[in-house]
């Protein structure tokens, strides 16, 4: 079976390369000259020439906070634009996949803090980016109506493992230079899920249609992650910060881009945000692994 993916050279897509490889003959496409067929969906559409059983939409702008339009027009053409290029060039070849698997994100919600928020609940971004990742995904669940093509999107939350970028990333940095803060005690709890899990997912999942969360079913607390990160790096626990402290410090961010958080940034950490993933477990058979058990940086 032949699979298409997109992102192949980005942090998850790397992870579904290597994991799809193992039974699909894959074609890579992408700007980086890594891919197999080299260009920007964002701006072309492109001439396939042959016909994939499976689509891995990977690709898309993520982990930064835009502070100009010209920034706010890059996460629509990457994610929003980049998608229905790609549907384009399907329909110019005419030869339709099985499945498509979109990568999307919890951001779609537009909540910045709860407990067990499932795919039941109304979306309503409030960041461009998931913005950009719902108009992509409203166009796709559009697109497939009467086209015999599976569609399943997944909303992803954190997503963990080695040498992770956004905020996981700036994090495990700071604790390798000593300039980390804990927030409030790390005792926010946030959904995670392993990389190698959703490659896991994607390989085997069943051929149905639906979205679909994904988490690893635990919620690690930040406390527990900064543990985790100071063990293998052989660091001390990082220093406590007052949540009001904190604030401030973000605040200051949002005005200077090369500061080091953002209010953004402190948000995230501060407050609890977790998803439920009971429709995957049930329908696809999702059975993840605890990110605190596996992660490694």
């Amino acid at each position: 079976m032949k699979l298409l993916l997109t992102g192949a050279s980005g942090f998850l897509g790397r992870e579904i390369y290597r994991n799809c490889s193992k039974q699909f003959e894959i074609v890579s496409i992408g700007r980086s000259n890594q891919n197999d067929i080299v260009l920007d969906l964002a701006s072309i559409i492109p001439n396939l020439n042959q016909r994939f059983d499976i689509i891995v939409h990977a690709a898309g702008k993520a982990h930064m906070v835009p502070k100009t339009p010209m920034q706010n027009d890059e996460f629509l053409e990457v994610n929003f634009k980049g998608t229905k290029n790609l549907c384009r060039a399907l329909e110019k070849d005419g030869l339709l996949p099985q499945m498509f698997f979109f990568i999307s994100s919890v951001a779609v919600y537009g909540i910045e803090h709860g407990e067990g928020i499932n795919e039941f609940v109304g979306a309503n971004p409030n960041t461009i980016y998931g913005k950009s990742k719902l108009l992509a995904e409203e166009f796709l669940q559009d697109w497939v109506v009467n086209k015999n093509v599976k569609l399943i999107i997944l909303r992803l939350p954190l997503v963990v493992g080695s040498n992770p970028p956004g905020n996981l990333g700036k994090m495990i940095q700071g604790i390798k230079r000593g300039t980390y803060f804990s927030i409030g005690g790390g005792k926010a709890k946030k959904s995670m899920v392993l990389a190698e899990d959703v490659a896991d997912l994607i390989a085997g999942c069943p051929e149905i249609s639906g979205i679909y969360n994904l988490t690893d079913g635990y919620h690690p607390s930040f406390s527990e992650l900064e543990s985790i990160v100071c063990s293998q790096l052989k660091k001390d626990k990082p220093f406590n910060m007052p949540i009001g402290l904190a604030k401030l410090l973000g605040k200051i961010g949002d005005f200077l881009p090369l500061f080091p958080v953002n209010s953004d940034t402190i948000n995230k950490i501060s407050k609890d945000l977790t998803f439920s993933d009971l429709k995957a477990r049930q329908e696809l058979g999702w059975n993840p692994s605890r990110v605190i058990d596996k992660f490694k940086i």
